[in-house]
């Protein structure tokens, strides 16, 4: 009898695997190769071919590796609803940003491409432009997820000179102001009971530890959870140290992970073209770990992300001061980076 090592497949299964998988990346390759497709045109193109898979299988499989049955929902931590949706091949469906797909465009091309998820193109759906990138969840089971909004400000220069340029107060930010302080507002804004919308992202940073650390936790969902996102006061320290310990649940083994991840990343993006070349506003770092201790750290969100004047660049760890169109990235992720590193036993 011939012992056959565990965990290895027999050289059949694998040439099956290998076959599966390159003919899922040739589906998504050739999907974004073309300026725009329907979702319905993508389905239709698999139909026959799915459909013959199933009849020679009785049915028990697909035509393609699909997003695992218990981690296929996408999981939106914050943000707007209705902006994602799940789509096929282990992918996920973003509402369009043009400034979003030039970034991920360069972003595909750059030394952080591994530190974001794979952009496959644009897809239409219900007459809704929409890009396509790999679903993140798709290699954890039931995982965790947070969402740290990294830098040391969330707007734009070019927001506060057109705030400047052309006042618009308005009164659902004054509600959320005054919600969390009522003595926050100054005497004009009352009388108008209405702030602008630069002022109150200005205001709502100097509560959490945007300002003060150069990132802010925005929310978290731990697995089979409801969403946590009552982070707006969450500002020292030891606060996000105590938010960031309940998330990993006290596991070293998570934290390990989580550092190693952010250690390379930092390095990555000291020699990265991209980031020295783009003012990075808005953006966040999605984390993901599950049971397994399997663990993995992303960039997000560049819909903000601005492409900076030719022979400007940034270090991304000096103060703003506005014009220099610095963000703080850097001095946020050390910081967390020191954080997490503190959350550890001394050894």
């Amino acid at each position: 009898m011939v012992a056959r090592k565990v965990g290895v497949l027999p050289k059949r299964q694998r040439r099956k695997h290998v076959l599966r998988a390159n003919k899922r990346r040739r589906l998504i390759r050739d999907a974004a190769n073309r300026p725009v497709i329907t979702l319905d045109e993508l389905q239709r193109s698999t139909a026959k071919s799915s459909a013959w898979k199933k009849q020679k299988s009785c049915g028990t499989s697909s035509l393609l590796p699909m997003t695992p049955k218990k981690p296929h929902q996408w999981m939106q931590v914050v943000g707007h609803a209705g902006s994602f949706h799940v789509g096929d091949y282990g992918t996920l469906l973003k509402r369009f940003c043009e400034g979003e797909q030039q970034c991920y465009l360069r972003l595909m091309e750059d030394v952080l491409r591994p530190y974001v998820p794979a952009y496959h193109g644009v897809v239409q759906r219900d007459e809704q432009n929409y890009n396509i990138m790999d679903n993140l969840l798709t290699h954890f089971n039931r995982p965790a997820i947070m969402d740290c909004k990294m830098g040391s400000r969330t707007y734009l220069e070019g927001e506060l000179l057109v705030a400047r340029e052309r006042p618009q107060p308005r009164k659902d930010m004054y509600d959320k102001m005054v919600a969390v302080d009522p003595e926050a507002p100054t005497a004009q804004e009352r009388s108008q009971h209405a702030v602008l919308k630069t002022r109150y992202m200005q205001w709502r940073e100097t509560l959490s530890s945007t300002t003060s650390l150069g990132f802010r936790i925005e929310g978290f969902r731990k697995s089979e959870e409801e969403c946590h996102t009552n982070f707006k006061r969450t500002k020292s320290r030891e606060q996000v140290i105590e938010a960031l310990d309940n998330f990993v649940d006290s596991n070293t083994r998570i934290v390990w992970g989580y550092l190693r991840r952010l250690k390379q990343l930092r390095q990555v993006l000291e020699e990265s073209d991209f980031f020295k070349t783009h003012e990075v506003v808005g953006s966040s770092l999605l984390f993901l770990h599950d049971w397994t201790g399997r663990t993995g750290v992303w960039m997000i969100d560049f819909g903000k992300t601005a492409v900076l004047p030719a022979h400007h660049t940034l270090n991304h760890r000096t103060p703003w001061e506005d014009g220099n169109r610095e963000d703080g990235y850097l001095w946020g992720l050390d910081n967390l980076i020191d954080m997490l590193a503190d959350m550890l036993p001394l050894t």
